[in-house]
């Protein structure tokens, strides 16, 4: 796990701190406050540092303990409306319904499925069969990236 030493406070503490930064948008000024109601003193500047110096370590110990993925994708885009603005949501799934990885885009275009594919590879590894509509920006994205 992550190495907490030479910390004055409790790991818990600050896993819990981090989380609530990092899984919701508060200010560091917001998030001392709400330490302070569960009775931890801790200045905004500590928080800063901490999520600074934690939040990578744990985002890549998370990271290498993620479920492995099947071998054989679906993916799928659709145009939906985000907060009054039409954008093309992209999404993979693998065989058994998990989802890998979306993107929302402006365009429907290679250059966004390219963008996704090259993440979702990326942060799943490369599978031996993908699913695809017969979009041609998709067909090219993937063409592109092979």
């Amino acid at each position: 796990m992550v190495d907490f030493k030479g910390t004055h406070c409790p790991k818990d503490v600050i896993l819990y701190a981090v989380f609530f930064y990092v899984r919701y948008a508060v200010s560091y000024r917001d998030l001392e406050e709400i330490m302070a109601e569960r009775g931890v003193a801790v200045d905004h500047a500590t928080l800063n540092r901490w999520v600074v110096k934690y939040s990578p370590l744990i985002a890549c110990k998370a990271r290498c303990r993620k479920s492995a993925t099947s071998s054989s994708w679906r993916m799928d885009e659709t145009y939906i409306q985000v907060k009054g603005k039409w954008a093309y949501y992209y999404r993979a799934v693998d065989k058994f319904g998990k989802t890998l990885d979306f993107m929302l885009s402006e365009h429907r275009d290679e250059a966004a499925a390219s963008a996704f594919f090259a993440r979702t590879i990326e942060n799943n590894g490369w599978p031996e069969k993908v699913v695809v509509d017969k979009s041609g920006a998709n067909l090219a994205g993937l063409q592109n990236i092979n």
